[in-house]
């Protein structure tokens, strides 16, 4: 397909769906990346546990096609996330949930944690906040099995509250090594947590979100990744206003314009 088919065919399908997030008007222009790709903030949280430890090393990585994608990422589920007990998250899962998607995909979206359904299911965001997410995909002119999905722990916390700093740092090398086989051009990281680990500050969401920062995990062998910082839909659904729907509408439209920019 032609660029200018392909452009034309995202912009049709923002006009259908820009309904599902309240928004009432497509911004005209191309939106500029703020901040270029720099993180706002240098305030380290805890480095996590080496991910050598795992899998392989990023540049075992670098260079794997499709099915080589989905043996790695299918070995780590199966020989370290689902036996994993690193973490008090195990005592009382139902089951872990690795994430899903396309192993080839240029945009992925990074959430906190599985929630109930989640956990009863084994998949990322099935419950409301997902059905919101999926309609959030639609509206960028793509469906779920064009992205890849994924959250910080791969155990549901008790009550859904928020992990803990230890909990974020047994399961965080889990999560790099799904990035380090995918390779994305794009993340979208949704919530404070997701943005706090994948740019290793305490920035909060409020702050981060709307502007360009980068993930700097496969480094120096890797290259940095775009990450783009947004509300959770979860938290669209709590607090879910015009206003705070045009600004998560705003950021993945810069998402998009990357994506395009970047092919």
């Amino acid at each position: 397909m032609a660029e200018s088919d392909r452009r034309t065919r995202i912009l049709r399908q923002h006009l259908k769906t820009e309904h599902l997030l309240g928004v009432e008007a497509v911004p005209a222009g191309r939106p500029q990346p703020q901040g270029g790709a720099e993180a706002t903030s240098r305030d380290p949280v805890e480095a996590p546990a080496d991910s050598s430890a795992i899998g392989g090393g990023v540049g075992e990585a670098s260079a794997l096609g499709t099915d080589a994608k989905i043996e790695r990422l299918e070995r780590l589920d199966r020989e370290h996330v689902r036996p994993c007990t690193r973490c008090d998250l195990c005592k009382s899962r139902t089951q872990t949930v690795f994430g899903e998607g396309d192993v080839d995909a240029r945009l992925m979206f990074v959430g906190e944690g599985p929630g109930q359904r989640e956990d009863e299911l084994g998949r990322p965001f099935v419950g409301r906040a997902g059905e919101l997410l999926d309609k959030q995909i639609a509206a960028m002119g793509l469906s779920r099995q064009d992205v890849y999905i994924a959250n910080i722990v791969k155990c549901r916390p008790p009550d859904n509250r928020t992990p803990t700093p230890d909990e974020v740092e047994a399961c965080t090398p889990h999560l790099n090594e799904q990035i380090m086989a995918i390779r994305p051009t794009v993340i979208v990281s949704l919530g404070a947590p997701a943005a706090k680990v994948l740019l290793k500050t305490r920035e909060g969401i409020g702050k981060l979100r709307g502007m360009w920062h980068q993930y700097e995990g496969l480094l120096p062998d890797g290259p940095a990744i775009a990450v783009m910082p947004t509300f959770h839909p979860a938290f669209l659904l709590r607090q879910y206003t015009t206003e705070n729907r045009k600004k998560v509408w705003s950021d993945l439209q810069k998402a998009m314009e990357r994506l395009a920019q970047e092919r």
